[in-house]
């Protein structure tokens, strides 16, 4: 794989402090398990899905932390589960944290826990100030003309 000296990069760079955050990170190996899909499903609105088979919702943890998305699970050991002789585990059960990079002004709005599947909610929510805004031109004034009506 070929390596890139960021620090070389930056230093002729003013006001990308965050580009050699995310760099690094996509550059790190990402773990597979458990498999999840990333969906836009409307402008500015984005959908996250685990396959969290298996977890309950006291299991999983969903945690935003500045521009990171964190989601984690942890099977809890059970008296049942430790007795039991499985002949075949197809089944994962072991420990995960999933790391999501968000862009700026990215919110979680909400997750949900149906069928095996663990969806998360995002939404871009601009600041006033960020949206586009179109601004009128302005001609030079032009003599006004009164329309008035003779009475008949």
């Amino acid at each position: 794989m070929t390596s890139f000296d960021f620090p070389t990069l930056l230093r002729s760079t003013i006001g990308f402090d965050r580009l050699d955050e995310v760099m690094n990170f996509a550059l790190q190996a990402n773990e597979s398990y458990p498999p999840y899909n990333i969906e836009v499903v409307g402008e500015d609105k984005y959908r996250v899905t685990l396959a969290v088979a298996g977890f309950s919702p006291e299991e999983l943890t969903v945690t935003q932390r500045e521009n990171m998305l964190i989601v984690g699970g942890a099977r809890k050991k059970d008296d049942r589960q430790e007795q039991k002789e499985v002949l075949w585990q197809g089944i994962a059960a072991r420990p995960f944290q999933h790391r999501f990079q968000l862009a700026d002004y990215v919110k979680v709005t909400g997750a949900r826990l149906e069928n095996g599947l663990l969806t998360i909610e995002l939404d871009r929510e601009l600041p006033e100030a960020m949206k586009p805004r179109t601004i009128p031109i302005e001609t030079p004034a032009s003599p006004q003309r009164q329309i008035t009506s003779k009475a008949a």
